[in-house]
C-alpha cells in the first residue's frame, strides 16, 4: 500500500544503532556523465556477527554508483529505522490496549562504497552502466518511492513451498527496494549484465488468511475484546529478552502457538490478519531473481 506522506516517528521508537548516520542528499549528476552501477550484498548485521548470518543466507542488499566524471562513489540502501525486531513485532506498552509498532523503513544515500564490507563475505559486482540523465530520473523516483512506501514488512506469506504457489502477502524490505530500483533503471534504458542474482526471503506458510480488522475496529471503544486479548497474548512472547530462562520459556510458547496450534497473527498495511499455519511453517530461502529487462531503449548511455 502507498501512503500520501511519511508520519513523524513516535519518540517511543528508539534504535540501538542510528539509522543512516552518514546519510547525504542525492547529488544531481551531469547528464553526459557515465555511471557504473554495482550490486552490493553482505550478511545482515555483519558489523556485529561477521559472516554468521551469511551461512544462513540471511543477506542485506544495496546498490552502488561510481561517477566517471568525478570518480566519486555512492551507496544507496533501504532498511529499518528502528532495527528488524521492531519492524517484525510490536511493543505491548503499559496503559495501551493496542500493540504499538515501530515499523517504518526508509532509503539511505551516502557517499562512498565500503569495499571491504561488501567484498569480504558478500558481493560487489558491476551490473550495468547508466548516464547522468538516467541517474537524475532515478533519484526523482527514489524520493517518491521513499515518501509513499514507508512501512517495513519482514514476512512473505505463501500457500505452500511450491515455487508457483499463491503468495498471500509479499515482504517489503531491502531486497525489494533494490529490485524496484533495478526495474526503474531498466525502464529508463539500462541494459543489465546476464549474471545470477539471489535474494533472501523469510517465508511463512499459511492457508487462506482471515481478515480481522484494523486497530480501531479491534481495540477501539466498540472493538472485539476477545480478539484484542488474543492478539496481545500472541505477541507477548516476542518481546525483547534480557534473561536466558525467559527467552526459552517464551520460545516454547511461540512453538506451541505457531506450530502445535498452527496460529499466527500478521500486521500488514495497518490491518490484522489471522494465518492458519501449515507445514513447514517457516523457511528462509535464497532464491534467484533475474536482473530486469526494461520497457524502453537507450536513455543516452
Amino acid at each position: 500500500r502507498r501512503f500520501d506522506y511519511r508520519p513523524k516517528p513516535d519518540p517511543y521508537c528508539q534504535a540501538r544503532y542510528t539509522f543512516c548516520p552518514t546519510g547525504s542528499a542525492v547529488p544531481v549528476m551531469k547528464e553526459e556523465d557515465v555511471i557504473e552501477v554495482y550490486r552490493l550484498q553482505a550478511p545482515v548485521w555483519e558489523f556485529k556477527y561477521g559472516d554468521l548470518l551469511g551461512h544462513l543466507k540471511i543477506m542485506h542488499d544495496a546498490v552502488g554508483f561510481k561517477s566517471s566524471l568525478t570518480g566519486r562513489n555512492y551507496t544507496m540502501e533501504w532498511y529499518e529505522l528502528f532495527q528488524l525486531g521492531n519492524c517484525t513485532f510490536p511493543h505491548l506498552r503499559p496503559g495501551m490496549d493496542a500493540p504499538f509498532w515501530c515499523n517504518q523503513g526508509a532509503a539511505c544515500f551516502y557517499e562512498g562504497i565500503d569495499d571491504a564490507h561488501w567484498k569480504q563475505n558478500g558481493t560487489l559486482v558491476l551490473v550495468t552502466t547508466i548516464s547522468g540523465a538516467m541517474f537524475n530520473e532515478m533519484a526523482k523516483w527514489v524520493k517518491h518511492d521513499n515518501e509513499t512506501g514507508i512501512y517495513y514488512e519482514t514476512w512473505t506469506v505463501k500457500a505452500s513451498p511450491d515455487k508457483h504457489s499463491v503468495v498471500w502477502f509479499d515482504s517489503y524490505e531491502c531486497s525489494k527496494f533494490i529490485l524496484r530500483t533495478y526495474q526503474k533503471l531498466a525502464d529508463l534504458g539500462a541494459v543489465f549484465k546476464k549474471i545470477q542474482t539471489n535474494y533472501t526471503s523469510i517465508i511463512l506458510f499459511s492457508g487462506e488468511p482471515v481478515y480481522l480488522g484494523n486497530e480501531t475496529s479491534i481495540f477501539g471503544p466498540r472493538g472485539n475484546k476477545t480478539l484484542a486479548a488474543a492478539l496481545r497474548e500472541f505477541y507477548s512472547p516476542f518481546k525483547p529478552h534480557r534473561a536466558v530462562r525467559e527467552f526459552f520459556v517464551d520460545l516454547l510458547k511461540i512453538i506451541d502457538r505457531v506450530v502445535l496450534n498452527q496460529q499466527f497473527y500478521l500486521f500488514y498495511n495497518l490491518e490484522y490478519w489471522f494465518l492458519p499455519m501449515k507445514f513447514p511453517y517457516l523457511k528462509i530461502i535464497y532464491e534467484e531473481v533475474s536482473l530486469p529487462v526494461g520497457s524502453k531503449t537507450s536513455f543516452g548511455v
